[in-house]
């Protein structure tokens, strides 16, 4: 099967290039990358621009009209061929063996929802390229010794694969779609009419996953398999009014068992 990454992005080159380096370096490359832009400066053009030969990038934007992260990915949703996608964030860097693990563990009929390991904000301006290559960004004892505070969720690196099986088996978190990292079949995202666009901050990635759920698709738990080094930000996107839209769609979507959102790819009217 081929495989394709959808990268959310919005006006955070620095932490975009980081991200990018991290799909250098894998061990399965992916067949297509598309950027899903929601509206950034010229300095987010020009950088994925400066990868072009060592990436299969596109590059989809729309213009800045406040947060429509749903909208761009859903255009970016129409651009993609690939059979698998998956969808992560700007400031999410790989582990090398991230698209590999999503592929091994892709199967008909289920959503794949990875893990994250946060990074400090000096630790996330610290990583270079060399350390994404190298490996040792993904390593607990260099993280450490740079500075990251230890905490019980830094286990989430440890790459012993009978570990890794075992927590994502007894963690009681559940299985859900996050738009750090998860992935699907198109066809299926296709089939659910894609994100749905009234939705702004605050689990419109989640409710994405609820209606391919409904649908029938199964949501198998991979947090401590398919990691990402969360670098650190502020969210300034965040407000109490999109919280209690978002909210109340979630809650139309669970009562009702929907599957197709009526403002997603089509619009119904």
């Amino acid at each position: 099967m081929t495989i394709g990454v959808i990268i959310s992005t919005y006006n955070n080159p620095k932490w975009l290039e980081k991200t990018l380096w991290g799909y250098c370096y894998q061990q399965r490359k992916a067949d297509e990358i598309i950027v899903a832009d929601d509206g950034s400066k010229d300095e987010t053009r020009l950088l994925i621009a400066s990868f072009a030969d060592r990436l299969p990038l596109q590059h989809v934007w729309h213009e800045d009209k406040g947060f429509r992260k749903t909208t761009i990915l859903n255009k970016a949703l129409v651009k993609a061929t690939a059979d698998y996608l998956i969808f992560t964030d700007q400031d999410c860097v790989p582990r090398p063996d991230f698209i590999a693990t999503h592929e091994q563990m892709a199967r008909q009929g289920y959503l794949l929802s990875g893990g994250y390991y946060k990074l400090s904000m000096p630790v996330s301006e610290l990583i270079c390229e060399d350390d994404i290559r190298s490996g040792r960004a993904f390593q607990r004892q260099w993280l450490f010794s740079n500075g990251q505070p230890h905490n019980w969720k830094s286990t989430k690196l440890i790459q012993k694969r009978w570990f890794s099986q075992l927590m994502n088996t007894i963690t009681p978190t559940r299985a859900s779609w996050n738009g750090m990292n998860s992935s699907g079949w198109r066809k299926d995202l296709l089939a659910v009419n894609g994100f749905d666009e009234r939705m702004q901050y605050g689990g419109e990635d989640r409710e994405l996953g609820e209606r391919l759920m409904n649908m029938g698709i199964r949501a198998r738990q991979i947090r401590y398999s398919a990691i990402v080094l969360h670098l650190d930000h502020n969210r300034p996107y965040v407000n109490e009014e999109a919280w209690k839209l978002n909210n109340r769609i979630r809650k139309e979507t669970r009562e009702q068992h929907r599957i197709m959102t009526p403002c997603g790819l089509s619009k119904e009217g």
